[in-house]
């Protein structure tokens, strides 16, 4: 360790190799453009990585690691800009302090590193910020896979609702009508056209092809 930063651990790095495969392959399956699922600030919100060490790590390029204190210090100081009162000012070091169940004196060391923080200090500061454990302490590639993984649920959601939606339209002649012959998707490109006189001409040939199926009676 050299400066306060450290090589990360090479299962964190591998962890975080096969979130991002599987979140890129899922944002393909979908349709979702890879700047909407990997939109680096948000990530760096989210998982406490600096917005430039998010970048470089999807990248594949290799950063040193901060150490414990110098992660703790990184972390909080993200989480005093980013997790505001309701008013959106900071929470002062006070607040903080009575919220973490810990002295004045104790938050403000941490706080301006003049402590090492302990595992207890850091879940009772996560606890007042409600954000998820190891949030202050984890190794950076670690840290993003976490949020990354909730990036690959969020997707699986999708495409588990785009699946139940196609098995009931399956069930309805006119719904397996109308998606299989991508008529919601000409409708749509329809819209596109430039004048009323193309768009009639699309809207006569969807009416024709409606008519050609009836909705069976229930």
């Amino acid at each position: 360790m050299t400066d306060g930063y450290e090589v990360p651990g090479a299962t964190a790095t591998v962890l975080l190799s096969a979130v991002v495969a599987r979140v890129t392959a899922l944002a393909d399956r979908l349709g979702v453009p890879h700047t909407e699922v990997f939109r680096t600030a948000q990530l760096s919100t989210a998982s406490g990585v600096p917005e430039s060490v998010v970048k470089a790590l999807l990248s594949g390029q290799s950063v040193g690691e901060p150490d414990l204190q110098a992660r703790f210090l990184q972390r909080l100081g993200l989480l005093r800009r980013t997790r505001l009162k309701p008013n959106g000012r900071k929470y002062t070091q006070q607040e903080i302090a009575d919220g973490a169940g810990m002295s004045r004196q104790q938050a403000g060391a941490l706080i301006n590193g003049d402590r090492r923080p302990t595992m207890e200090h850091c879940d009772a500061i996560q606890r007042f910020f409600r954000v998820h454990a190891g949030f202050l302490t984890a190794e950076d590639p670690e840290a993003l896979a976490g949020a990354l993984q909730r990036t690959e649920q969020e997707l699986l959601q999708q495409l588990a609702d785009r699946e139940r939606e196609a098995a009931a339209a399956a069930s309805d002649p006119l719904e397996r009508l109308l998606q299989d012959h991508g008529v919601r998707g000409i409708a749509w490109r329809a819209a596109q056209l430039p004048s009323d006189q193309h768009r009639d001409k699309v809207a006569e040939w969807l009416d024709m092809l409606l008519e050609s199926v009836k909705r069976p009676e229930s």
